[in-house]
């Protein structure tokens, strides 16, 4: 028998998941919580070996509660987002369920875990491949060690490389440094909006406010940014076309 934990700030979504798992006759639920205050207690008393985690929870995120898993349980996150699937993958969570949670998913994901997957996306519909593109739309968890905070991607400006790092510029003016390389925010953040337009920095094309030619370097200038991004002159021809077909070139 494996003593699972639901921990959910929503009761119907707790009550929903316990009705799907019910018909898994493996599977107990041990106990529950809907904070990360009352999650972390219950975590550090309870008896189990798999633990349902929302994302989203009254007084901050499932991710805080990370730590606080005994040694050898296993993580399914639950949540209504699929923005977070690339930072479950990163604290090796067995799954991640977009809620409402599908009874085909849960039985998959329970299947791996009875199974042993070393790989927790192996042969999972939710693998980084398949969810870890960004619409303009979602939301993005911006951490810089001190402090952190919730933005839409479409409040992204540039981002900027800094080694192992990355400097995220929003529009309202303020700047992130965040451990993120520019590489993964290429492969995570949506392709029609941003632009990669120089070996070290993304743009996002919506936040463009004007552009220019000095010489013959191509220069950006963004919404809540006072400096001005230079265009590599590989990427100008690509990056004026794409600025041209959502406004008329400047004269």
């Amino acid at each position: 028998m494996i003593r699972a934990l639901l921990i959910d700030d929503e009761p119907i979504a707790r009550a929903d998941l316990r009705q799907l798992l019910a018909v898994h006759s493996d599977i107990a639920v041990v106990g529950e919580a809907r904070s990360v205050q009352s999650g972390r207690e219950l975590l550090r008393t309870a008896d189990y070996e798999l633990v349902f985690l929302d994302v989203m929870l009254i007084g901050g995120m499932g991710f805080d509660l990370v730590p606080d898993i005994r040694a050898g349980a296993r993580v399914i996150f639950t949540t209504g987002h699929d923005s977070f699937a690339l930072r479950a993958f990163e604290v090796n969570a067995l799954d991640y369920l977009l809620k409402p949670v599908q009874p085909g998913r849960l039985a998959h994901s329970l299947a791996r875990l009875a199974a042993g997957s070393a790989n927790p996306w192996e042969n999972s519909a939710a693998s980084p491949a398949a969810v870890r593109r960004l619409r303009v739309d979602d939301t993005v968890h911006l951490n810089s060690g001190r402090q952190a905070r919730f933005v839409s991607v479409s409040e992204i400006g540039r981002i900027e490389a800094q080694e192992n790092y990355s400097l995220v510029c929003l529009a309202d003016g303020t700047q992130w440094l965040v451990r993120r390389t520019l590489k993964d925010w290429e492969e995570t953040l949506p392709p029609v909006e941003f632009c990669r337009v120089h070996r070290t920095t993304i743009v996002n094309l919506g936040r463009v406010a004007s552009y220019s030619k000095t010489g013959r370097v191509l220069e950006l200038r963004l919404e809540g940014d006072s400096a001005p991004v230079s265009v590599s002159r590989e990427a100008t021809a690509d990056v004026k076309t794409r600025l041209t077909a959502r406004r008329p070139a400047p004269r």
